[in-house]
């Protein structure tokens, strides 16, 4: 039986692992990212998280294709039996200059109505499920964006909000507004979060569990080094972080080296011996353990084919005992955030 869970306080009641698509586009094709969003269905995995960005890395060729092939697959399924998440991108002032909107996006009334308007055509739907801010606004007030949003999810064209990428402060100043003005409040938080990265665990997580908010983590498998694919000689030609490593854009390379340094991969290595000693793909492992915590709803997956979801799928009944958890635990203990 499948064990579900609640968002925040909202009505979305959902898998504890969410089918993310960022690679619907590119890494994989129309006809791959069907075979993907079918297989997850079929095991019954009813949410899936999206972003207008999207396709990854973002550009201004394909920025939207993910939710056309999420639209046309849509079209195959009962809408009601989906919890569906998109996400309008985030203010040009941030880390990122997202290529849109002629990189002047802000989380203001103009680019949230744009946003949302084209996001419901491509996904060929009259609601999103969740709607969320990609990362945040430091120019627009915090209010003025949550009265827009309030006043989508009254007119009907969004069932709830949340945040991405927000710290303790953004999380806790946009909570309170929502109580002061009486505002409809962000019910989820979707950060980076996995064995190698802990950092919510610092302060966000006594956030979420004092306020009922959920965390929808993101890249559990630490983009993919947590399968121990970079620990190897050579790395897949098709691995994300080896064609970051080569990309001219100096972010796009300072952000593979976040993720793939030498403290990642010795801690990769003390993982790989824990998970052969119980049997268990590190794959699976990792996933597990982000689906472990009482704060988190669900864990967001991505995958490129179809076959990559088998291991990430076996988290559903796998898990973590005592003893394994204060193992994985000492590898951080003894290397300590290794992504920085």
């Amino acid at each position: 039986m499948m064990q579900y869970r609640y968002i925040g306080k909202s009505g979305l009641r959902v898998t504890p692992i969410c089918l993310g698509t960022m690679t619907f586009g590119t890494s994989a094709d129309k006809k791959e990212s069907f075979k993907i969003m079918d297989k997850a269905y079929d095991m019954g995995i009813n949410f899936f998280d999206t972003a207008e960005l999207y396709p990854v890395p973002p550009s201004g060729e394909y920025a939207g294709l993910t939710e056309e092939i999420i639209g046309e697959w849509l079209q195959t399924k009962p809408r009601d039996s989906i919890i569906l998440a998109s996400k309008v991108a985030g203010a040009a002032n941030g880390w990122f200059v997202p290529p849109i909107r002629h990189g002047l996006t802000a989380i203001d009334r103009f680019h949230i109505t744009k946003a949302l308007e084209n996001t419901l055509k491509r996904l060929k739907t009259d609601y999103i499920d969740l709607y969320q801010v990609h990362w945040p606004d430091m120019s627009v007030p915090i209010e003025e964006s949550l009265y827009v949003l309030d006043e989508f999810v009254k007119q009907g064209k969004i069932r709830y909000i949340g945040t991405s990428n927000d710290s303790a402060y953004g999380l806790t100043k946009s909570n309170e507004v929502s109580k002061f003005k009486n505002l409809t409040r962000f019910q989820s938080i979707q950060n980076n979060f996995s064995m190698l990265n802990r950092r919510f665990m610092d302060e966000l997580s006594n956030v979420c569990r004092k306020e009922n908010i959920s965390l929808l983590p993101y890249s559990p498998l630490a983009g993919g080094v947590l399968t121990g694919k970079y620990n190897q000689k050579f790395y897949p030609e098709n691995a994300r972080f080896a064609k970051y490593l080569n990309n001219p854009n100096p972010r796009i390379q300072a952000q593979a080296k976040r993720f793939v340094n030498d403290k990642t991969l010795s801690s990769v290595e003390e993982y790989l011996k824990i998970a052969k000693e119980y049997d268990v793909s590190l794959t699976t492992l990792a996933t597990a353990w982000s689906m472990h915590f009482d704060f988190i709803a669900s864990t967001i997956i991505g995958a490129s084919n179809a076959d990559q979801l088998d291991d990430t799928l076996a988290a559903f009944e796998y898990k973590i005992s005592d003893e394994l958890m204060r193992k994985l635990d000492a590898v951080h203990e003894d290397i300590l955030y290794p992504m920085g």
